[in-house]
């Protein structure tokens, strides 16, 4: 989760958790907040969530490494940590990583005022306290928006939740024989959840590059490039 800096602005009632909101009255009272406010919108509900773990910032400093690295040779795409998404009236969460096509290639999003609006490619939330919500509401927010793949890393236990869209609803995507996830929007994202686990990052990123160099993931890059030369 991020903190805005923000410029003062009207005065209008602050953001309180519990709060029943739509999302276009939410996004304006959070602007209008104080600088460091901390806040999302799930199932219309504003949530303002407590100071995060060592353990949370960590993972997620692994996880958006991994999807830095994917899209490094995966021209085209756009990914973010911690970024407002405006996925419809009834939520804007600020999800830890996304990765995601713009609209301009085929994607289902599009920056709008400079705000991600509409469902991201993939969504990746670390999740320990939060590990309710996270495989709640904020999982129903997800699937009813059309996110076709959500990610949740529990911590403690430890656990990779993957799920895919499928007819408008999700379900579990289980890692292969290997033990590797593999994505379905993305070829080639290959995540080893022990190597993650254990702090292995060259066997996370090791995992990772056998899913780069397979004929899927060229195929993809290349589709991308063609559609990034046709604009």
């Amino acid at each position: 989760m991020s903190t805005i800096e923000r410029p003062d602005r009207r005065v209008l009632p602050p953001l309180e958790a519990g709060q029943r909101l739509d999302q276009r009255t939410f996004h304006e009272r959070y602007e209008a907040m104080p600088a460091g406010t901390r806040a999302e919108l799930i199932g219309g509900v504003v949530h303002m969530p407590s100071p995060l773990r060592d353990d949370h910032g960590e993972t997620t400093r692994k996880v958006s490494g991994w999807l830095f690295h994917y899209q490094r040779f995966t021209q085209g795409l756009r990914g973010g940590d911690n970024v407002t998404d405006i996925l419809g009236s009834f939520g804007e969460p600020q999800p830890d990583c996304v990765l995601f096509i713009p609209e301009a290639l085929g994607g289902l999003s599009r920056i709008v005022d400079g705000y991600i609006t509409g469902p991201p490619e993939l969504v990746v939330e670390v999740a320990r306290s939060s590990r309710a919500i996270d495989l709640g509401s904020k999982k129903q927010d997800y699937e009813r928006a059309g996110v076709p793949e959500y990610v949740v890393i529990a911590l403690d236990p430890d656990r990779v939740h993957w799920f895919l869209l499928r007819e408008g609803r999700f379900v579990e995507n289980p890692p292969g024989p290997d033990g590797l996830f593999r994505s379905v929007g993305f070829p080639g994202l290959w995540l080893d959840a022990a190597a993650l686990f254990a702090e292995d990052l060259v066997g996370l990123i090791a995992g990772l590059e056998r899913g780069l160099a397979t004929p899927e993931h060229a195929a993809f890059a290349a589709r991308l490039a063609e559609a990034g030369r046709a604009r």
